[in-house]
């Protein structure tokens, strides 16, 4: 049954139409035109109606020339935008056509009539002169607002009382106007000392869109009148160092220090990177005495890569200040036009921007319009109008701005910081500007832009257009203008003699690095972590995860599955690999430390393994027993994902950098789906140590294994990850059994330093009766990074006998082959850790297997798995080379056809025995 046409949810919507209808029936739908002439008759019934009198006409003609201004006022609201003055380099917009009094059948004649309003400046009567005049300062200066897209009448009509009664225009004080004035005069001096003093060197300015300072120093300036006590920043390279300086206040000397040729800095570890890359902090006071912290993260070339890393580290930061109601820590991303536009990763953002797992309580995002991007013009860089229109997916509203007219962009700031925390939701302000050098300054953007560069080489700067506004309305004097323009410059001349000096002292370089965002720990250590529990505590584990409340009625499957758990305290029961996971989970749970599992479908698991939250058959009502575990707690939080990898793992990659305390999960739905993300993994998580010095303790789990499910879900490419693989950025597991899973989980949280895990997770291993373990192998030992043969004997084998190293889910086949085949002089040893590599655990496993032959083996092809990254090493700590018996290359991970991987992995067991 299809839904009725009208209902209370569109009845603003049903209104406006209405009154369109009334002004000109033709300009709707022949669906809608024919829905309002049948509620006009019946409205008017079927009676016979007396003959209208003179007055009953005049009143007719009245009301129909009232419908038509109320469709007037509509369409202001709905496309004055298209109207208004936004691009500082060309002439004001020419009249929309739509806006004409001709076409809601108005004329000049009626331009001295009054009419009712409605809804416009909450009512009353206004002559039409003084309605068009309003509505064009309102929506078609230099601001233009899109709104109507908003489906909440309650979030519209908020929006227009506060545009409306001010008519969307600024009202400063003197002392306001000056502040405004001089952050420009800050930005512009700094931008054009760095061009002068370190000629030819990349800085990817922010002239031409300096009002951006003005505009975040609005947020910060307005932020502790709103309760905001953090703001968290995101931005690419263009303008950055110019933000750090003019809003973030990093230390003049230490900037010019990093332009230096020879600049080698002593105090940082790893490779480092390049100036307008690094992440800053700061806690700056504004001028009502309040202070706001800033943190800027740290940002690869990727241009937009870094918004839902932002996201996750203010969702983070909010945990920690107990900011439940996410008023206090506002994230804030700044764009550039063709990357918004572009990149895809937008969209993913915004998509979760609203959803429980992911929510942060709305984003103000900043474009910095160039109208340009490196040398792609707007009409072959997007399809739409707008390169804002994106966020019209999460009906964001959409405040664009003319950024040569600074008092608007900063009202403009303080109506979208005041709409985030009214609303909780997103919010974009379009700063249109330019670019008044190339891509970078080496680059000559007159070689595919020259009639823009040439108009941009005339014209003034934006201070020079605000001083002399300023002057004209008799705010300041000539001279006042002329020495605030001077007042930076001579603090910048001190600070770079400062670094010109030979010599500065230990001090001083620790005052460089006040501010950063980097983060130092000890080296990496093979030394056993304490993973293993007291009884008593896993006892507690499994009854929390085996009880449920009477009232609570599972699937039956789920109450056998559970009743099974049980058993591990009653019958001894083996423990699989979910349950061990769920034992690691619930044990740091219990020991008071966090949780935070998400990924797709996480709740359930991809393979129906973990039902870490249980759905009551008769009522749908959801149950964790991991939020349920019978004595005090940490937090337990599970969300599935959106359909993502990029956006989510990089929120998750963000709330691992400022909750470090907490054990953060990202699950794919199979393995391969992480290359979808693989430019987070690329960019942060294997190099952001080295980069930036930031850690996380981020776990991927990533399922993988060969079973026959075709090429696309049967690797995790591994190989990818152990080319990543140097200076101990990442650990790289394959693991075999639930007590592997149990240790490397619980040793993530009790080593006084932090490295991403990568897991290689299993599949078919969920359910091997081979693959468990027991709750012993749970409260001692602890987690090994290789396995050796319990079947083999402390001796060597003998000089005819074989080894095979393997890793992973081919381990279980290969010890089914060697039964089969009787092979007793054949020892399987595990690497459950690929990277870091222990190397000493290894050579002793190699004296032990002196005489016998080396094999590596193998589920994947030759081109990929571990094969190409391990015989070097094996071939340096065995003294010999190991013989390869998997695959071969294949470009394709996997074949399609079940029967073709079966042969394949029955040739792949042989090899191993026999090569």
């Amino acid at each position: 049954m299809s839904s009725p046409f009208a209902t209370p949810h569109n009845a603003d919507l049903i209104d406006d139409y209405y009154q369109r209808w009334l002004a000109n029936p033709a300009a709707l739908d022949a669906q809608w035109r024919a829905f309002f002439e049948g509620f006009s008759l019946a409205a008017a019934g079927t009676a016979p109606r007396p003959a209208a009198s003179a007055a009953d006409a005049d009143t007719a003609k009245a009301e129909k020339k009232q419908a038509r201004v109320d469709s007037l006022i509509f369409h202001y609201r709905s496309i004055g935008h298209l109207e208004a003055h936004l691009d500082p380099l060309g002439p004001p917009s020419p009249p929309e056509p739509r806006l004409a009094l001709a076409e809601y059948g108005l004329a000049e004649a009626d331009l001295d009539l009054s009419f009712n309003v409605g809804h416009y400046l909450s009512g009353g009567a206004m002559k039409l002169r003084d309605l068009v005049a309003n509505l064009s300062r309102t929506y078609c200066g230099h601001v233009g607002v899109e709104y109507i897209h908003i489906q909440d009448t309650e979030v519209r009509r908020w929006l227009q009382s506060r545009m409306e009664p001010v008519f969307n225009q600024p009202a400063f004080e003197r002392a306001q106007k000056l502040r405004i004035l001089r952050r420009l005069h800050k930005a512009e001096t700094f931008e054009r000392f760095l061009h002068t003093r370190f000629l030819g060197q990349k800085r990817f300015s922010l002239e031409g869109g300096e009002t951006l300072i003005p505009l975040l120093d609005t947020l910060v300036e307005f932020s502790p009148a709103l309760g905001i006590k953090e703001l968290v920043l995101g931005m690419a390279h263009r303008g950055r160092l110019t933000v750090l300086a003019g809003v973030f206040r990093k230390n003049y000397a230490f900037m010019f220090e990093e332009f230096a040729e020879n600049y080698l800095p002593d105090t940082v570890a790893g490779d480092g990177d390049v100036k307008y890359h690094l992440g800053y902090e700061n806690e700056v006071e504004t001028t009502s005495g309040h202070k706001v912290t800033l943190r800027m993260a740290s940002n690869p070339s990727h241009l937009e890569l870094v918004d839902p890393v932002v996201e996750g580290k203010a969702r983070a930061r909010q945990r920690i200040l107990g900011d439940t109601a996410r008023k206090k820590v506002v994230p804030v991303l700044i764009h550039g036009d063709a990357a918004f536009a572009g990149q895809g990763i937008v969209a993913e953002t915004f998509n979760y921007s609203q959803l429980p797992g992911y929510y942060t309580g709305g984003t103000v995002h900043l474009v910095v319009n160039n109208q340009i991007g490196f040398t792609t013009g707007p009409r072959e860089a997007r399809s739409s109008r707008y390169c804002t229109d994106i966020a019209k997916m999460i009906e964001a509203p959409i405040f664009h701005v003319n950024g040569d007219h600074p008092e608007h962009v900063c009202m403009v700031a303080e109506l979208a910081l005041e709409y985030r925390q009214q609303f909780g939701r997103d919010v974009v302000i379009d700063m249109y500007c330019y670019r008044r050098h190339g891509h970078n300054e080496a680059d000559e953007p007159a070689f595919t832009q020259p009639v823009l560069y040439r108009k941009i080489a005339a014209h003034p700067f934006i201070s020079e257009l605000y001083g002399r506004q300023l002057v004209a309305e008799g705010t300041l004097a000539q001279p006042e203008a002329d020495a605030l323009k001077n007042e930076y410059l001579a603090g910048l001349e001190e600070a770079l003699a400062k670094v010109k000096k030979a010599a500065q002292d230990k001090a001083d370089a620790k005052t460089a690095l006040a501010g950063s965002t980097a983060r130092f720990q000890p080296p990496y250590s093979f030394a056993p972590a304490p993973t293993a529990v007291p009884r008593a505590l896993i006892e507690q584990a499994v009854r929390g995860l085996t009880t449920l409340p009477d009232t609570f009625r599972p699937n039956p499957k789920i109450k056998r599955l559970i009743e099974t758990r049980a058993k591990t305290l009653t019958e001894n029961h083996p423990i699989d690999w979910a349950f061990g996971e769920s034992l690691a989970f619930a044990t740091l749970l219990l020991e008071q430390t966090p949780v935070r599992l998400s990924g797709q479908d996480v709740e359930r698991g991809t393979f129906s393994q973990r039902h870490c939250v249980l759905n009551d058959v008769e009522t749908n009502e959801k149950y964790s027993p991991l939020k349920n575990l019978g004595a005090p707690q940490a937090q337990f939080c599970v969300y599935n994902s959106t359909l993502s990898e990029a956006a989510v793992l990089g929120f998750d990659y963000g709330y691992s950098l400022d909750f470090p305390n907490m054990l953060c999960l990202w699950e794919a739905q199979f393995g391969d789906f992480a290359n979808g993300a693989q430019s987070v993994i690329d960019q942060f998580i294997a190099s952001a140590e080295s980069k930036w010095q930031r850690h996380s303790g981020i776990v991927m789990l990533l399922p993988h294994g060969y079973e026959g499910q075709g090429p696309e879900h049967s690797s995790a490419r591994l190989e990818r990850f152990l080319q990543l693989c140097a200076e101990n950025n990442l650990q790289v597991c394959n693991l075999t059994n639930p007590a592997q899973i149990f240790h490397a989980l619980r040793r993530q949280m009790r080593r006084d330093f932090k490295k991403p895990l990568v897991v290689m997770s299993p599949k078919s291993l969920l359910r091997n009766p081979a693959a468990v373990s027991t709750l012993d192998d749970l409260t001692a030992g602890s987690f090994q990074e290789i396995i050796d043969d319990p079947a083999m004997p402390s001796e060597a084998l003998a000089k005819d006998g074989r080894l095979i190293l393997c890793s992973g889910k081919v381990y279980y086949d290969l010890v089914d082959q060697r039964t089969k085949l009787a092979a007793t002089n054949t020892a399987i040893v595990r690497v459950e850790q690929l990277y870091p590599l222990h190397t000493e655990r290894l050579a002793q496993i190699a004296a032990k297997y002196a005489k016998a032959k080396l094999v590596w083996c193998q589920e994947e092809s030759q081109n990929n798995g571990a094969w190409s990254f391990i015989a070097p090493q094996l071939e340096t700590l065995f003294g010999r080379k190991p013989l390869y018996a998997g695959r071969d290359a294949s470009a394709s991970p996997a074949v399609g056809a079940l029967a073709l991987h079966k042969l394949e992995q029955a040739a792949l067991l042989q090899q191993a025995f026999s090569v």
